[in-house]
């Protein structure tokens, strides 16, 4: 396999990038996955990467790259044992040679051009250090549920974070990262990457995200995603599951904000204030969350109004003002909320 070339778009040079296929427990995807890797127009260091699923993953990929021959210099390989998304990515950054790791998870697809787009959004905007994109949702088949969802403004900071509310940063699964938000930082904790990594993005410089769906975003059970925002049922244990993950997340993002903020006491004060700020707006929603699951209800008052005076948890607190009036049993049951509410 030929070593990569270096790339450029007109007379800009690309910074040099990796990619990395992220998989666990996706036989049946990975192949796909794989080959439109194999398809993007420029050549990169590709790293498959297994975290020690068990099933055939490693096979199909073997498979896929049986006579290969084309411009990407592939390594694939395997987790000594299981780690989780975090720390898989901990020991991948250190395995990279680019500049940029783009992630590609193996049960996605993406496009020819994704990978030439998101290092040229580097390279004109050398303060990104985050680029994502939109993307197509899509089934376990391939089949179209939605198109160019989960965007996100084209340039993203800290105040425009604090602003925001619903937590919502660039979507894991679409990003490229700049490699030493990983190595030039403490190592990443907790469940899923995407908060922790766009906020490590804004205390440095700045996230970017392309209105152009780049990926086919795969939707099914096994998503990250969709089992720790779990909708399954519309009962009070599906709630209250929910929740509890969701809280232990962003007291985990919480945590690797004020970790970040303390390893780099270069960075100006105001940036190192505002990390700070982001670390307890994450604090304060995961403490609403808990209130709700097991305080008095005369204990929530106080934290939804502190998230009521805050702009971007401002909707959330009202929203959670009116379940003052509902018994706990009724929580995660939408339609029956709404039917009491208007009657």
């Amino acid at each position: 396999m030929a070593e990569p070339r270096e790339a450029r778009i007109g007379t800009r040079q690309l910074p040099s990038c990796t990619v990395l296929v992220i998989a666990y427990r996706m036989q049946h995807t990975i192949a796909e996955s794989l080959r439109s890797v194999l398809a993007q127009e420029l050549p990169c260091e590709i790293i498959v990467s297994d975290d020690c699923s068990g099933d055939e993953s490693l096979s199909v990929v073997r498979g896929v790259m049986e006579g290969y021959t084309g411009p990407h210099r592939v390594t694939i390989r395997s987790t000594a044992q299981n780690l989780g998304l975090c720390a898989h990515l901990n020991e991948l950054a250190e395995l990279a040679s680019g500049e940029v790791l783009v992630f590609q998870a193996g049960d996605d697809v993406a496009r020819p051009d994704r990978v030439r787009r998101l290092l040229a959004e580097f390279a004109a905007h050398p303060e990104a250090q985050v680029v994502g994109s939109a993307v197509d949702d899509i089934d376990e088949e391939g089949h179209l549920l939605a198109e160019g969802v989960r965007g996100l403004p084209r340039r993203l900071d800290q105040r425009a974070f604090l602003r925001r509310g619903r937590m919502q940063t660039v979507l894991g699964a679409s990003m490229a990262i700049r490699r030493e938000l990983i190595t030039g930082f403490p190592p990443l904790h907790g469940f899923v990457e995407d908060n922790m990594l766009s906020l490590r993005a804004a205390l440095v410089g700045e996230c970017r995200c392309l209105p152009e769906a780049l990926l086919g975003y795969r939707r099914h059970g096994g998503n990250l995603n969709d089992w720790m925002f779990d909708r399954s049922g519309h009962d009070y244990s599906t709630y209250e599951r929910r929740n509890r993950r969701v809280l232990t997340m962003y007291r985990q993002i919480a945590a690797d904000q004020e970790r970040c903020a303390e390893a780099r006491p270069e960075l100006p004060a105001e940036r190192r204030r505002l990390a700070l700020a982001l670390a307890a707006m994450y604090r304060l929603e995961a403490d609403m969350r808990e209130a709700l699951l097991d305080r008095p209800r005369h204990q929530w008052i106080r934290l939804l109004w502190r998230g009521l005076r805050h702009p971007g948890l401002h909707r959330k607190s009202a929203e959670r003002g009116l379940k003052l009036l509902l018994p706990r049993r009724w929580f995660g049951r939408g339609a029956q909320i709404r039917g009491y509410l208007g009657s």
